[in-house]
């Protein structure tokens, strides 16, 4: 397999796996494209807000719609062996029930990644890469922590579409594919001043 760089580890995703129980509990490790990558643990308090507050409204309006969607937050896996790909995106929406004891989905409707300087390059580039071939992905939705600006793309006949960045408090995230939306207000509730 080509690879980029060899300062980097590579593995497949059976080999990340197994790896997993032999680092330390404090530690939060993603395999991205075969590449072994240590994350931070833990974040801002304002990553976690964001966090909040899309899987609440999430929630919230799939509840009252009585959908059988159901918002995943940071702590749930994605993982898709074909892509060595085993990842904690920030939110995930999977539409229908999970088998027993599943700690992961490989078929999300919608992935949203909270980034920051640190992330960026991760967010936009290398993960984005792999996770427009997941064939159930219909919407990727970046949301900057320090600023004002979602960016989102959506799956249109012959790969993703990125719409105008949204960037003013009033201005509405819609996702049709899970038929929600909510205004910028509510994602950056508590965080950045209207």
């Amino acid at each position: 397999m080509n690879r980029p760089s060899s300062q980097y580890e590579y593995m497949s995703l059976d080999d990340f796996e197994e790896l997993l129980p032999d680092k330390p509990a404090d530690e939060k490790w993603e395999l991205i494209g075969g590449r072994v990558v240590r994350m931070m643990v833990g974040a801002r308090w304002e990553h976690n807000y964001i966090i909040q507050n899309i899987s609440a409204a999430m929630m919230t309006d799939f509840c009252r719609r009585g959908s059988d969607c159901r918002p995943f937050s940071a702590t749930f896996w994605l993982k898709e062996p074909l892509l060595d790909l085993a990842c904690f995106p920030d939110v995930m929406v999977r539409r229908g029930p999970l088998p027993p004891a599943a700690t992961s989905i490989d078929d999300p409707i919608v992935l949203v990644e909270v980034v920051t300087k640190g992330s960026a390059q991760r967010d936009r580039w290398e993960k984005w890469g792999l996770y427009q071939r997941l064939p159930s992905l219909q919407h990727y939705v970046l949301v900057e922590r320090d600023h004002l600006a979602v960016d989102v793309f959506d799956r249109v006949e012959g790969g993703f579409f990125e719409r105008p960045r949204l960037g003013a408090i009033g201005d509405t995230l819609r996702l049709p594919a899970i038929e929600f939306e909510t205004p910028l207000a509510e994602i950056y509730r508590d965080v950045i001043a209207a």
